[in-house]
């Protein structure tokens, strides 16, 4: 809706991952460095937890396009699974065409596949996210597969991947034995202030935007306290703002925009502040219908300046 009014030729904020639009800050490239280095040493369990819309997915692509390709991967993002649908899904991920009707026999099937690997000198991930998901049962399966492994080396490395609840999970004394095979733990925290300016700008770079800049410095501001620094939470803000400064025929957007949005996104404090020469209170009707009012209006075909 916005684009053409912004110099845009596609959408710089939209919610559905987009490999073009992957934007690694200073806090996304140190924890890749770190996973690639604890999946370098090829032992034990490698952890990663962050708030829900801090990039863990956007990461995990990052981690499986540098991997090189004799490593076969497998990436799990339903754990709600029983065990022997679990080995089904596995099976299915690394491509092993074998029929088992039991547990012992996929681990027996699995064994035999990773040790074939292993001998040519291939690696084998495995990737669970979120894994705050996991029952205590599938947990112990996942330690199970941990057990695989030769005098020398293990034949599978594993990675969970999960909301920080994951950490607080693996803290329960019965799950002692998988918290000791822990070998890499990381935390990816949320943008800092200078973050959220640059990749709200490279955004729109990638998005074919050639001006001086749509988001004025304090909206930008906003911007990142109102998302406190969370990428999916900087999108929603962002594609609000455009779409009512779109609608109000603005050629930037400034940082009462930002607000605005958030409150109707209960970022903010709802609070109805008073046009030009009405008092709080008056009969007035508002002339900012915000971001509610316009989607209203869109759905009934009216979008009014």
């Amino acid at each position: 809706m916005y684009l053409n009014h912004f110099g845009l030729k596609e959408s710089p904020f939209a919610i559905t991952p987009n490999p073009r639009f992957v934007f690694l800050s200073e806090r996304h490239r140190e924890a890749l460095a770190h996973l690639l280095y604890g999946l370098g040493e090829g032992g034990g369990f490698v952890q990663l937890t962050g708030e829900v819309g801090t990039g863990k997915t956007t990461l995990l692509h990052s981690l499986l396009s540098q991997l090189d390709r004799e490593t076969l991967s497998a990436f799990l993002f339903n754990p709600r699974l029983e065990p022997l649908d679990f080995f089904r899904v596995l099976f299915d991920e690394y491509g092993i065409e074998k029929e088992c009707d039991s547990k012992a026999e996929y681990l027996l099937a699995l064994n035999h596949f990773l040790i074939e690997r292993l001998e040519q000198d291939l690696s084998t991930l495995l990737i669970i996210d979120e894994a705050q998901n996991l029952s205590a049962e599938m947990l112990e399966e996942v330690r199970l597969l941990s057990n695989l492994e030769t005098p020398r080396s293990k034949l599978i490395q594993i990675m969970l991947v999960g909301q920080p609840e994951l950490g607080t999970m693996l803290g329960r004394p019965e799950l002692r034995q998988l918290r000791q095979r822990i070998s890499l733990r990381h935390e990816l925290r949320p943008f800092r202030g200078e973050e959220t300016v640059a990749y709200v700008e490279e955004r729109l770079r990638l998005a074919g935007y050639t001006g001086k800049g749509i988001f004025k410095k304090p909206a930008l501001r906003v911007i990142h306290q109102l998302s406190e620094g969370v990428p999916r939470v900087v999108n929603v803000l962002c594609d609000g703002a455009l779409l009512l400064g779109f609608a109000r025929d603005l050629q930037s957007v400034g940082a009462d925009i930002v607000r605005e949005v958030g409150r109707d996104l209960a970022l903010a404090p709802a609070k109805v502040e008073p046009e030009d020469g009405v008092e709080p209170g008056g009969e007035a009707e508002p002339k900012r219908t915000g971001l509610r009012g316009l989607l209203a209006r869109t759905r009934r075909g009216r979008v009014d300046g």
